[in-house]
């Protein structure tokens, strides 16, 4: 099974932007060494103080330059806020620095009132998932140049490297994003840190709907990653420890209330009121976690187990960990784990 890392560029506590990105580049040039297949970078809007992760299309940018093979993308580029045109340009850019090894992951979510304001988005669409499904249509279509003649955008080209155009992904936590990436025969990668419980039936909606050939850049059959938080240390109990922000994150969520930054681990332990319960190693039929950890042997078995629900051989790891040196030793154990190529 294949490994890939989301990355959030969490700000360290008390500390910049700045910070946040040197780490997100430190932990991409990380994972090519450990053998990980792609690194992604997010974006949120209004939570600077916490998550840098604004502008994937720039942060991209960087590593390009940082890396040689391993591929970069979006996890998500949120399209209802954008231009497809726009989006085409500046993923065509990004294949230009990093030839043929670009993913263009294209997401949809609403922030704050204020942040949706300032980025000029309107927070009614009257039939979203057609709006969502038409600018997908849009953004392949420039970065494949496959308006026909006559066509009002037949003369718009974007930036090209001359090996292969970004690939499309289309990410989402719903069976609705499931029947959209089938219904356009492009790849699906499921946020199960978003809403785990749906990740079977989301699947199911993308296999039945798949549709090869619909547009440029899909694969022949369904094909499909499955995003989750996870994170490993050396023992079970070391790494429940290490879960306690990701649970205290949520459970600040579920109040509206996302706090100033990430907790520590030991604040964290103090808002849940003690250390989580370890993940156990064999989920009961049909548990779906919010997030899980274990010793490497424990993680890889939980993620077999969920990437063998839904039917993939790919697992993208999102995790919140907000001490660096621990990020990337989870890293470096799954690696091991998983038995990844490592290049180090």
């Amino acid at each position: 099974m294949d490994l890939s890392v989301v990355d959030l560029s969490p700000v360290p506590p008390g500390g910049t932007a700045a910070e946040a990105f040197a780490n997100t580049v430190a932990a991409a040039e990380r994972a090519e060494r450990l053998g990980y297949s792609r690194f992604w970078v997010a974006e949120h809007h209004g939570r600077a103080d916490r998550l840098a992760g604004t502008t994937p299309e720039v942060l991209l940018g960087r590593l390009a330059a940082a890396t040689d093979a391993i591929r970069l993308g979006s996890g998500a580029v949120l399209l209802n806020h954008y231009s497809p045109f726009k989006v085409a340009e500046a993923f065509g850019t990004l294949d230009g620095l990093a030839p043929g090894r670009v993913d263009v992951g294209i997401g949809r979510a609403n922030g704050s009132p204020a942040a949706d304001r300032a980025l000029g988005t309107s927070r009614r669409v009257e039939n979203p998932n057609e709006d969502h499904e038409e600018r997908i249509r849009a953004l392949v279509s420039h970065l494949y140049d496959t308006y026909p003649d006559g066509h009002e955008y037949a003369d718009l080209g974007v930036p090209r490297s001359g090996e292969s155009p970004p690939v499309p992904w289309v990410l989402g936590s719903s069976p609705a994003s499931g029947e959209i990436a089938g219904t356009l025969g492009l790849r699906y990668c499921f946020a199960g840190f978003i809403r785990p419980g749906f990740a079977e039936r989301a699947f199911a909606a993308y296999r039945e709907a798949f549709d090869p050939g619909t547009l440029p850049g899909g694969p022949d059959e369904p094909t499909g990653m499955l995003a989750i938080n996870a994170v490993a240390a050396e023992t079970d109990e070391a790494a429940a420890r290490r879960r306690a922000p990701a649970e205290a994150v949520y459970k600040r969520m579920r109040r509206g209330d996302l706090g100033d930054s990430t907790p520590t681990v030991e604040a964290a332990i103090d808002e849940l009121g003690g250390v989580p319960e370890p993940t156990p190693a064999t989920l009961d039929a049909g548990e779906w976690p919010r997030s899980v950890s274990g010793s490497p042997a424990t993680v890889a078995g939980l993620l077999e187990q969920l990437a063998d629900r839904v039917g993939v051989d790919e697992v993208m790891i999102q995790h919140t960990v907000p001490d660096h040196d621990d990020a990337l030793e989870s890293h470096a154990l799954l690696a091991e784990a998983m038995d990844l190529d490592s290049r180090a």
